[in-house]
C-alpha cells in the first residue's frame, strides 16, 4: 500500500466524522450517541401517510418516545416516523384517563353587532330616567325636535341588545298567547284591564312630542304601511265592543273557520273587521256579517243565506270563537299577512273577484285578498 493511501486510512480512523455513521438511526439520534444502530432498519411508510419512511427500532418504545410523534426530517431522506417494531399498549386505555367529572360544555357567548356611528342605542335603553343638561342661551330653554328616524328609537336599539323572552299575557287565554302582538289593549276593550305605560319600550320623543288624539287615548290603530288604504289606520266604532257585536263576530269565525287553526280563525275575524273600518261596507260587526242576508247563496258569508238553520254543536269552538273576537276587536292580535284584507275564500273555489284584487296570504284552505282601490277594485 502507498504511503498517501496509509495516511488516508490513518486519518479517517483517528478523526471519525458524520460519514462513518451514515446510516438511519446515527441521523436520528446523533453521532455522539452511543445506540444500537444495528437494531434499526427503514422501511416504506403506509399508504396515505404524510411521512416519506419508518424508522422501527427493535428496542424498548419508551426509547423513542421523545421524538414527536409526527416525525422528524432527516436530510437526503424527508420526513421519517419513528415507530416501535412492537406495539405497545397502554395498561390504561384513552377513555379512563379523561377526567369527565370536571369536564364540562364550552360556553359561547354570540356578541350583538355595533350599532351604527352617528347613533348610540345604549344611551336610549339605559339612560331612561335622565336627561342630559341642556346648553341654555338666551332665547329659548329647551327645545325638541322629531328624529329623522321616524321615531324608531327602541326598535332599533332593542335590535342591538338582547331580550328575553316576553312573558305570557295573563290577560289572554294560554291558547292565544303565540299568536299576540299588542300587549296594549284598546282602551274600549273591557275585557283586558288597562295596562300601566311601558317606559321600557315606550319611545321617548312620544312623551316629548304630542302624537294624534287618538292614540292619546289608547285607541288602537292597526300598524300598516303608509302606502295602505287609509281607512286601515282608523280606530273600530265603540259599539263593535257590545257583547251584542262580539256575538256576531263569533258567530262569523264559528261558522267559517273553526275547523281552521287559530291563526286561521283570527284572520277571519280581521276580516270582518277591515270591513268595518272600510266605508264600502256597513260599519258594524253585524252588519257585515250578515249583508245581503236575504239573497240567497248570493250573501257576503255563505253561512248566514244558504238556507241552513245554523247551530253551535261544539262549546269548545264556541268558547274559542269568542276569545279570538275579543282578542282581535281589542287589537292584542293583528296579523301582518293579511294586513288591509277584505276578501277571501276557499282554495277549493276560483271566484271571478278573485284576479281584480292583490292576494296577500294563504293560511289554511283560505286565501286572502286586499282591494286595489279601497273597495272594490
Amino acid at each position: 500500500m502507498s504511503a498517501p493511501a496509509v495516511l488516508a486510512v490513518a486519518f479517517f480512523i483517528s478523526n471519525p466524522t458524520t460519514i462513518a455513521l451514515q446510516d438511519i438511526s446515527g441521523l436520528l439520534i446523533g453521532e455522539d450517541a452511543k445506540a444500537p444502530r444495528w437494531n434499526t432498519f427503514l422501511t416504506a411508510s403506509g399508504p396515505g401517510s404524510i411521512h416519506q419512511a419508518e424508522a422501527r427500532f427493535d428496542i424498548d418504545p419508551t426509547v423513542t418516545g421523545s421524538i414527536a410523534s409526527t416525525g422528524i426530517d432527516t436530510p437526503g431522506i424527508g420526513r421519517v416516523i419513528v415507530t416501535p417494531a412492537k406495539a405497545e399498549v397502554a395498561e390504561t386505555p384513552d377513555e379512563a384517563r379523561i377526567n369527565r367529572a370536571e369536564k364540562t360544555g364550552r360556553i359561547v357567548s354570540v356578541a350583538p353587532a355595533a350599532p351604527p356611528r352617528d347613533f348610540s342605542a345604549g344611551s336610549v335603553l339605559e339612560r331612561q330616567s335622565r336627561l342630559m343638561q341642556p346648553a341654555f342661551d338666551h332665547e329659548s330653554m329647551m327645545a325638541f325636535a322629531r328624529p329623522k328616524i321616524g321615531g324608531k328609537e327602541i326598535q332599533i336599539a332593542t335590535a342591538f341588545h338582547k331580550r328575553s323572552k316576553p312573558a305570557d299575557d295573563p290577560q289572554v287565554p294560554v291558547m292565544l298567547a303565540s299568536l299576540v302582538t299588542n300587549d296594549r289593549a284598546d282602551s274600549l276593550a273591557t275585557a283586558y284591564a288597562p295596562s300601566e305605560p311601558d317606559f321600557a319600550r315606550q319611545s321617548p320623543f312620544r312623551s316629548l312630542l304630542k302624537e294624534p288624539e287618538v292614540e292619546e287615548q289608547g285607541r288602537f290603530i292597526p300598524p300598516v304601511p303608509k302606502n295602505d288604504h287609509p281607512w286601515a289606520r282608523i280606530p273600530l266604532p265603540p259599539v263593535v265592543f257590545t257583547a251584542k257585536e262580539q256575538k256576531c263576530l263569533a258567530e262569523g269565525i264559528y261558522f267559517e273557520a273553526r275547523g281552521e287553526k287559530l291563526e286561521g280563525q283570527a284572520a277571519v275575524a280581521q276580516v270582518i273587521l277591515n270591513r268595518v273600518r272600510n266605508p264600502t261596507f256597513p260599519n258594524t260587526i253585524c252588519g257585515v256579517v250578515y249583508q245581503n242576508v236575504t239573497w240567497h247563496n248570493r250573501c257576503q258569508f255563505s253561512f248566514a243565506c244558504d238556507g241552513k238553520k245554523e247551530r253551535i254543536n261544539s262549546p269548545s269552538h264556541w268558547k274559542t270563537a269568542q276569545d279570538i273576537a275579543m282578542a282581535v276587536t281589542a287589537g292584542k292580535i293583528w296579523l301582518d299577512d293579511v294586513g288591509s284584507a277584505t276578501h277571501y275564500h276557499a282554495v277549493y273555489v276560483r271566484p271571478r273577484w278573485a284576479r281584480s284584487m292583490q292576494r296577500k296570504t294563504r293560511i289554511g284552505l283560505h286565501i286572502f285578498y286586499r282591494t286595489y282601490g279601497g273597495g272594490w277594485s
